[in-house]
């Protein structure tokens, strides 16, 4: 199972769990849809729109559990990116783990990608 990530911050998300969804974060409700990457896409991501934020969460999620939302858009380089477009029920979440900030760059968690 191929997983799609999330990369936000820990007060948003935080957020997302007490009231039971995600609508999306600052871009994400700018561009109307959920901007969400793949494995090879997550680390790029923390780096251009996440540059030295710290209280970050990396969210995992199965594509399989958007049904019809989830839609794969050309982006970045004409590659093609998970966009969901509707809200986000965070029991979906396969695991949320931190992103630390360290040296000025973003550490994954051990074992990434899974």
């Amino acid at each position: 199972m191929a997983l799609v990530y999330k990369i936000l911050s820990r007060t948003v998300w935080n957020q997302a769990l007490k009231d039971g969804v995600f609508r999306g974060a600052g871009i994400d409700i700018a561009d109307g849809y959920i901007h969400l990457s793949d494995a090879t896409q997550a680390e790029e991501t923390a780096r251009r729109h996440f540059a030295g934020q710290s209280d970050l969460v990396l969210v995992a999620f199965d594509p399989s559990d958007f049904a019809n939302t989830l839609k794969w858009e050309a982006s970045r380089g004409g590659a093609l990116f998970p966009h969901v477009y509707g809200s986000i029920d965070p029991a979906w979440a396969r695991w949320a783990k931190d992103l630390k900030l360290e040296s000025g760059g973003h550490v994954f968690p051990e074992g990434w990608p899974s």
